[in-house]
């Protein structure tokens, strides 16, 4: 009896030997993905000069041989019955639906940003986007929150523009930032 157990248990937990049949598409999509790296990688002219000797082709050519390595190896898993172990979900209750509510209310916070980020500036809706989001996450330290989201809202307006160069939109604020 205890045998036939042991033997039902192992046929569960053994992996089906023709292998996951959906994980072929993804190998599909890889070699596609690289063949399509490696073809516009060659478009792009072979230009050298003595500071650059490889050209400008090199890195596009290798990542998409790498991404065809990478789907010939990933099939060859998958024909041998691998499988990737199911995600286990952390600290998130997987028997529970969504959160629609956190869900909606970060939309409106993105939505929220897109929308005023020309007419009130980055400094304004970017503060009211990081401050929505935490409000969604359920953090309710308003004040705090108001300060840290100012707070980066600046940080990264200022980041943007002296580190990258990057203009974002000043809107209300032109001439004081």
């Amino acid at each position: 009896m205890s045998a036939d157990v042991d033997e039902r248990s192992a046929e569960r937990t053994r992996p089906p030997r023709d292998g996951d049949r959906a994980q072929y598409g993804v190998c599909a999509f890889l070699v596609l993905l690289g063949g399509a790296v490696i073809v516009d990688g060659l478009g792009i002219p072979h230009i050298t000069s003595g500071t650059d000797p490889v050209g400008p082709r090199a890195v596009p050519v290798i990542l998409g041989v790498l991404l065809l390595l990478a789907a010939m190896v990933y099939a060859v898993d998958v024909a041998r019955g691998g499988r990737g172990e199911p995600e286990a979900g952390e600290d998130v209750d997987l028997s529970q639906g969504a959160d629609w509510r956190t869900v909606l209310l970060l939309i409106a916070a993105f939505l929220t940003n897109a929308v005023l980020i020309e007419r009130l500036g980055w400094v304004i809706s970017g503060a009211l986007l990081f401050w929505g989001t935490a409000f969604a996450l359920g953090n309710r330290h308003h004040v705090r929150n108001l300060l840290i989201a100012v707070t980066l809202s600046l940080t990264t307006f200022y980041a943007f523009a002296i580190g990258l160069g990057v203009n974002l939109p000043a809107g209300v604020l032109q001439g004081i930032l």
